[in-house]
């Protein structure tokens, strides 16, 4: 098997099991998976070898079958175009799975934007969220991926903000919006943040100022 050195994790060819479109240019690549991962960790990907691999969240269960990844499509990009159009059977270059974003038992909030829900997803689809509130913010009901499956698990413990339409049963507007109006956010639960880097800081900010202890927060930056 062939085996490449990328800033420290090797990559590995594999055949893509599926690649389903579930949102406009929104993407859940899969592969057999091979072993053990903890939910909320990474792989690193590319489907070129002459290309610098991207990181993405693994949004799997941790018994399934496939190792799956959700993205969505950056114009321009060097991977994710080309990726969109692959094909059951094709090969892609991935690294084990690895990182430290992952939960336990303690009561928590899960806070994310956009395709930053995936580690929180792996790690519901992997039964590991007892005590955890499930916070997405999008700003459009077609970017609520998962919604169905998220609420028939967490049922009042997820929690939908749409900041630029109204349609449906979700908090409109951001979700700094939403937490803002939150006169009661457990200090002593830990906050997961997982997103972009301006939404990581912004929500990290607003935690400290309601008096959540800067040593209770842990995030993974989505670039």
């Amino acid at each position: 098997m062939q085996l490449i050195n990328q800033n420290k994790h090797e990559l590995k060819p594999v055949n893509i099991t599926g690649n389903e479109e579930i949102s406009p240019n929104v993407f859940v690549v899969s592969w057999k998976r091979d072993e053990n991962f903890n939910p909320g960790q990474v792989v690193k990907i590319t489907a070129d070898l002459h290309e610098p691999p991207r990181i993405y969240s693994i949004c799997s269960g941790d018994k399934e079958e496939n190792i799956s990844v959700l993205f969505n499509v950056k114009p321009g990009g060097a991977l994710t175009p080309r990726l969109s159009q692959m094909k059951s059977g094709e090969v892609i270059y991935v690294s084990a799975p690895y990182g430290s974003f992952t939960c336990d038992e303690t009561p928590a909030h899960w806070i994310a934007t956009g395709t930053g829900i995936a580690p929180f997803y792996s790690m519901i689809r992997s039964g590991r969220f007892s005590n955890k509130k499930l916070v997405h913010g999008v700003s459009y009901v077609n970017q609520f991926y998962f919604e169905d499956f998220l609420k028939k698990e967490l049922g009042d413990k997820y929690i939908g903000c749409c900041s630029r339409e109204t349609e449906g049963n979700h908090f409109a507007g951001r979700i700094t919006d939403y937490l803002l109006a939150q006169n009661d956010l457990p200090k002593g639960d830990k906050y997961y943040l997982c997103g972009q880097a301006l939404m990581v800081v912004e929500v990290r900010d607003l935690l400290i100022q309601k008096g959540v202890p800067f040593g209770q927060i842990y995030a993974e930056i989505f670039f």
